[in-house]
Formats: structure tokens, sequence, C-alpha cells
């Protein structure tokens, strides 16, 4: 039986929150789960991937068969205390750079023991973490420890880059208990299903799952797999090409599929879903679903303001970030006419009607598969708010940029934040940045010392 590990770090870590001056917690409900209450000091970890299980083996980003990550960041051969809110967005440049040295951000330890995490979550204002286990369970963390919140591993298969790929808490949260969850059924296809907490606030009922929106999958890879609430209210779900290499199933620029594209639904005006109005083929002309296609396999990403910020794996040569405004109709993000911003199909392109990249980096130097992030909006590091965050599964490097109306401000990489097997970010209910590594740690990005 595995064991997990909350480290209660020194700094105010929004899993130990309420936890008292002496720094010790209560005893955690699962008995497998150990709770360490030792001060943690902020680390660039070296780890690297465990050895696969049979069930959880990986293909590589990159068309070979070499090692690699799991959910969708992998690619081609087969993934509450009241307080308010984050404050509003605002993507304008600083005046000046940051006023920081690259060694003054460190990954500061907050939990590890999980089998192949690929998420984490929080509801805006609640100081637990919710942690997203690839083979079907979602822990969540407290000032008490940790349990598990929802427990799908019968339902969901786990294989490769299949599992259970993502989550999002409806915006009323609080008040509903709603949230959502997005998977691999035992059939293959991909299941975007809805739940309900129970009584106990800390537990899931697994009874109140429905179905949403379910999709067959052609391959076991390319699942696409992040679900995210938009600042219109709807529910935006990301699904990849279909797998294989190179579009092999033509669907990255076919309007009727929602593979390899974006999709819009209104979760709250009917059962199970309606499509929004705004939606470009609301009335016709594609899946009414879709809100934009020409992605390859989308893994991860998050909304700023109006602004959705896109982290699309590329084939063999470039990875790109995407930075678009969720009131735009049919957009055309390229692929497999593009990779990044360069042609893929062909020596020539028209890359009339295409949203190109805002941001793109090269294979070569051992990067191979890009992992969306975040733009920062916490407290702990001001200096920070505003930077975008993302990094690359292979290298573990995390870098950053700030964008203003010209364009983006040159990329920053950090190298006190490196974690091999970087598979996701994720934000707590206070805009804190954390990183996710598929060896099964949890960290928060915060200042050394």
């Amino acid at each position: 039986m595995r064991r997990i590990t909350i480290t209660i770090a020194a700094a105010a870590l929004a899993v130990s929150a309420c936890a008292g001056d002496d720094g010790a917690t209560d005893t955690p409900s699962d008995p497998s789960i150990s709770v360490a209450t030792t001060a943690a000091s902020p680390t660039t970890t070296t780890s690297t991937a465990p050895p696969a299980t049979e069930a959880g083996t990986v293909a590589s980003p990159g068309d070979t068969t070499t090692t690699a990550p799991p959910a969708g960041v992998g690619d081609d051969t087969t993934p509450t205390p009241e307080t308010t809110a984050p404050p509003p967005a605002d993507t304008t440049a600083p005046d000046v750079a940051i006023p920081l040295e690259d060694t003054e951000l460190a990954l500061i330890p907050v939990a590890s023991g999980f089998l192949q995490p690929v998420f984490l979550d929080a509801p805006a204002g609640d100081a637990r973490l919710f942690i997203v286990d690839q083979p079907g369970t979602i822990h969540v963390l407290s000032e008490g420890g940790s349990s598990v919140f929802l427990d799908l591993t019968e339902r969901v298969a786990f294989r490769g880059e299949q599992g259970l790929l993502g989550m999002a808490f409806h915006p009323e949260f609080g008040d509903n208990g709603r949230f959502f969850v997005h998977y691999t059924g035992l059939d293959g296809a991909t299941r975007l299903e809805e739940y309900r907490v129970s009584g106990d606030p800390d537990a899931a009922d697994p009874a109140s799952g429905r179905l949403v929106f379910g999709f067959p999958q052609p391959a076991s890879n390319h699942n696409g797999g992040m679900i995210a609430f938009g600042p219109d209210g709807h529910l935006y779900v990301a699904l990849g090409d279909g797998g294989g290499a190179g579009d092999r199933y033509g669907n990255g620029q076919d309007r009727e599929t929602p593979l390899g594209a974006i999709l819009r639904l209104d979760v709250d005006s009917a059962e199970p879903y309606a499509i929004p109005p705004e939606n470009p083929y609301a009335d016709g002309g594609g899946a009414p679903e879709i809100w934009a296609i020409g992605l390859r396999n989308p893994w991860r990403f998050s909304f700023d303001g109006d602004a959705m910020w896109i982290g699309d794996v590329g084939q063999d040569a470039w990875e790109e970030i995407d930075r678009v405004d969720h009131r735009d109709r049919g957009l055309n993000l390229g692929w497999p006419i593009m990779e990044g911003s360069r042609c893929f199909a062909a020596d020539d392109c028209d890359t009339g009607g295409l949203t190109l990249p805002i941001h793109e980096y090269p294979h070569g130097d051992g990067s191979c598969s890009v992992t969306g992030g975040y733009v920062y909006r916490g407290s702990a590091v001001p200096q920070l708010q505003g930077a975008y965050f993302f990094g690359d599964y292979c290298t573990g490097r995390i870098s950053s940029f700030f964008v203003d109306p010209e364009g983006v401000y040159a990329e920053r990489q950090w190298p006190g934040l490196t974690t091999p097997g970087l598979t996701s970010f994720g934000t707590d209910g206070f805009g804190e940045l954390y990183v996710i590594a598929s060896a099964g740690e949890v960290y928060r990005v915060g200042r050394r010392g």
C-alpha cells in the first residue's frame, strides 16, 4: 500500500493555512497516509519518473519508444476559511523587469507518494488542495491530512496516456457542490461526468455521477484531458486529435468531430448540457459543441481574465503556447497545417485564417512536450503578478514571460524550478502556483530561503 506524505512547510501553504501555531495536524483519516510535520526547505528536485507499471506504461512524445510522460503530455506510440478570491486578471507587463534573481525561486515540497499525479485544483477561496491521480482517484489535502475525495479506479482505463486526466469545480461549488471530471472509460472512450459532494465536505458522492459528454477514441493517446470553467460560466473541454502521428485520423481540421478541438458547453441551462449560442457552429457548419479546432494534443489550458492560454504538444520539432480571447468565435489553431508557426503538412502552406502561437520553442535540447500552465495571481511573490508560467515534460524546465499589447516579453527560465516528469501545473484557491511531477510529488512555487 502506497504512502502519501504531506509536508507542512514553514511558509504559508494553502494546505496548512489553518494549522495550529506549532504546525501540528490531526491524524489523517486514511491509515495508509503518513503526515510529516517537519518544516520543508525549498528544493530543486532531480527525481525521475517511477518505473512504469504494466497498466501505466507510457509512450514517448516524439513518436519514439523511450520512457515518457503519463496522460496527455506523452504522445505518439500507442498522460473554508472566509476570504476573497484571487485579484482580477491583468496581463499588462510591469514597467521594470522582475526584481528577482533566478535563485530566489524554488520548488517547496507539499506532498508526495501519489502514483501518477496529473493535476491540482481548488475552489476559489478554499484552503484545501485536490490532487488528481491518473489511475483514477482524487485526493483532498487539508490541515487534517489527506483522504480520498473520489475513487473512480474501477471505471477508469489507466494505460499509457489514458486515465483520470482532469477535474473542474463549478463556479458555485460552495453552494451547489458540483464538480466535473474528464477520464478514459474502460472502453477507451472519453467521458466527461458530473459529481456532487456528499454530506462530508471532504468526500464526493460516487452515486451522484452522471454522464455529460462522451466520445469514442480511435487510439489510446492524444486524449487532451483538461477541463475548466471560463469567465463566461461555460465549461471548456480539451480533446486531442485522436492519436497516432501526423494527424493520422484527419481530425485536426474536421469541424464535424470534437477530436482535435476545444469544446464549450453550457452545463447549467439543460441536462446533460446546452449549446451556448455564441459557439461558432451552434447553427450548423460543424459540431455545435466546438469552440476552436486545429489542436494536436492540448495538454493543459487556463484562463486569465478574458485570455485563454493553451499548451499544445508538438509533433517532432516545435512546442507551442497559444493565447486567445475566449470571446472569439471559430478559432483555427492550425494543426496539422502548422506545427507551431511552421508549415507541417507541406513545405509551403496558407496561414490565412489561422491563429498562430504567441510563443514556441524547439526540440533538440532534450525538450519534447509542453506542459501548459497559468498566469500567476498569487500574493506570496507579488513581483510575479501577471507572469505566465509553463514547462517541458522531458527537461523539467519551467519558464515564464510577461505579455503586453505589443507581444511577449522575453522568456525567462528559472534554474531553481526544475523537475523531470513535469506533468502539470495547478493553482490553489488563492492563486498560488503548484507543480506536479510524475514521480508522485507536488510542489508549491515560492521564494528560496
